[in-house]
Parts: structure tokens; sequence; C-alpha cells
């Protein structure tokens, strides 16, 4: 991935964009919040004043040639249920409140995103550039499988055969700075996500998590060709000048987005 700059703000650009689709993973700069949410804080649930919000949420939307109420995000809820967009909504704001965890649509000029904080953002997208997925990955979707119920969606909604799809999957917390306990590991044995291959003993009763590494597991599971899958290497948690990481600043901070547009 690229680093792009589009107005005020830079995102990272995936290299294998279908034409028409924009996407990509916002970084923190570029926006009007102060600290600890500065500066462009893009998420509505966080303790940031809700003006700062509403115009870095504008000022994004606008360097893409949107307005406002065409940027839908969700309420998630580390869950693995879907909101399927199919048909045309004016007015995309009676969204926010809809708690769900992934973003499907096959609508033209608008814009979908996922929310995140050191969760993994991936981007779904079929080589025609007529659907378009946008999933919140935490370590409950990675146990729960909700990639693969997403890329099953795809296919049942909009026909999207798995080896014709393409992802990207955003910054997101490292395994060398995400530590879990008993837990977590009992929910991934009990679920889907890889625990044996993702996970290394730091301690007793404590492991180090590569979340991404369960993404892109999972997409290869259900079907989509190793090329196919894009991943960047840099860790929310390390890199304060990019990215808002919820551990490393104890909860205090900002969500960049994991967006997708289809033309």
């Amino acid at each position: 991935m690229k680093l792009v700059r589009q107005g005020k703000l830079s995102y990272l650009q995936p290299k294998g964009l279908s034409t028409g689709v924009v996407a990509g993973f916002s970084t923190r700069n570029g926006g009007v919040s102060r600290a600890p949410y500065n500066s462009l804080n893009l998420a509505l649930n966080t303790d940031d004043l809700q003006a700062s919000v509403d115009g870095n949420r504008s000022t994004f939307a606008r360097a893409f040639d949107l307005q406002p109420h065409q940027l839908l995000t969700v309420k998630q809820v580390h869950g693995k249920d879907l909101l399927v967009l199919d048909q045309p909504n004016p007015d995309l704001t009676h969204f926010l409140s809809v708690e769900v965890d992934a973003i499907l649509t096959n609508q033209p000029g608008i814009m979908i995103g996922v929310l995140v904080a050191d969760c993994y953002p991936v981007l779904l997208w079929n080589k025609e550039g007529t659907a378009a997925a946008a999933v919140h990955v935490g370590w409950r979707g990675a146990a729960d499988g909700i990639l693969a119920k997403s890329v099953a969606a795809m296919q049942q909604h909009f026909g999207c055969q798995p080896e014709d799809l393409l992802a990207a999957i955003g910054p997101g917390i490292g395994a060398h700075k995400y530590e879990v306990d008993r837990p977590v590991r009992d929910a991934f044995r009990k679920g889907t996500g890889f625990w044996d291959e993702i996970s290394s003993e730091t301690r007793l009763g404590h492991w180090q998590l590569d979340i991404a590494l369960s993404c892109r597991l999972q997409l290869e599971k259900v079907g989509l060709p190793i090329n196919a899958i894009e991943q960047t290497a840099e860790c929310t948690c390390c890199h304060p000048e990019l990215f808002f990481s919820y551990r490393r600043d104890e909860g205090q901070t900002g969500r960049q987005i994991g967006f997708i547009k289809l033309a």
C-alpha cells in the first residue's frame, strides 16, 4: 500500500483497486479535534466534541466529492452481524445506530466504512467493481468468522465468487503489542480463527495474538487467492504519528476509518 494525500487528509491506498473503486485506510491527520483525539477522529462514540467529529466527517466526505450523509458507518459491537445495502437510500445517517460489524453494498456513489483503533479494517470488492464490503475485525470477530460470513453474503446477495474477490487488510495492532488471556483462547477454540497458527505463548496463560494473520488465513480458506489479499505492515500501536490506538492510549483516543466506494 502507498500513502496518498487527498486535500488535507492522508490515507493508505491498496494497490490492486478495480476500475472506479476508491478505497483505503485513513490516518489520524487532517482534522480539527484536539488532544487526545487529534486530529481526524471520525467516531461518534468517543468523548470528543460532537462539533469536531461532525466537522471531521464532513471534511473526510468532501475530500472524496461526497456529502456527509453519503458516508455510511454503523454502531460496531464486536459481533458478526452484517448490513446489506442493495437499494438506493437518500440519507444514510439513519444507519448510524444499527448494530453490525460489516457493511456490504452494490450501490454506487456512496462510501461505506468501519471505524477502528487497533482492530483490523478489512475491505473486500469484486474485480468488476460492482460490489464491496467493509468489515470490522477484532478478536471476537476473528474468532466468530465474520470474514467468512461476509464473503458468503457477497456471494449470496451479489453473485460474487470468492476467487473473483480482492481484499485489503488495513492497519491494526501487531502481535508484538497484543497480549491476550485464556478467555480469548477459549473463544477461538470454540469458533474459527486458526488459534494455533496465530498465537504464541509469552507466559503461563497469556499469548501474543496475530489478528492480521487470522484475517489472511480465513480469507484464503474461503477461496480468495493468496495474491488477491493485500496487507499493510503498519502497527497502530507503534505509529502514534499516523494512527489512533486504543491500547496504547488507554482508551482515550479517536478512530480512523477503513473505507470503500464503488463508481
